[in-house]
């Protein structure tokens, strides 16, 4: 799929996107219209190696499960995202936050993504699906979100957590 571009300008300086973006638990929270079930794939959600994995509502889609781990992190200009999707995970993708700095403290977030098909039936099942127009309307309604939450100052849904059973402490089970 060729890349899609969308931006939006947010009232919350530049480090504060930054920070809120930099961690992937976040991302279920303005997002969560489109990609749902969302797991972490390591206990820390913040920083470059931080990921998780989500299922993308879409119809006829029977491969929707995604992963997205934060690859590049330059405080506080530019945040990048790979991952993978589609039948054995075979579709590579690949996202990016540009944060620059809109005057008065404003920021203009730009986000691009874009996906590339292994194979041919991949890439015809993408415009089958329209996956290029269902995406776009995806993330354009992510970003305006994204804006609401950070300017609105709260939350809207539940932080995602690790997948599978105790953590930190260990849960006190003797043999």
């Amino acid at each position: 799929m060729e890349p899609i571009s969308l931006s939006t300008t947010i009232a919350k300086p530049r480090e504060e996107v930054f920070g809120y973006l930099a961690d992937v638990a976040n991302h279920a929270e303005f997002t969560d219209h489109c990609m749902v079930d969302w797991h972490l794939t390591r206990e820390d959600s913040y920083g470059a190696g931080a990921g998780a994995r989500f299922r993308v509502k879409s119809r006829l889609d029977r491969f929707s499960y995604g992963d997205i781990t934060l690859a590049e992190l330059t405080p506080p200009e530019r945040i990048v995202a790979t991952g993978r999707g589609g039948r054995f995970n075979r579709i590579h993708s690949r996202s990016t936050w540009t944060l620059e700095d809109a005057g008065q403290g404003r920021t203009k977030v730009t986000f691009e993504t874009q996906s590339t098909p292994v194979l041919k039936s991949d890439e015809l099942m993408e415009k089958l699906l329209r996956l290029r127009a269902s995406t776009t309307r995806c993330h354009e309604r992510a970003l305006e979100r994204l804006r609401s939450i950070l300017e609105s100052g709260e939350g809207r849904g539940e932080h995602i957590t690790v997948a599978g059973g105790a953590r930190k402490p260990a849960s006190g089970f003797r043999l």
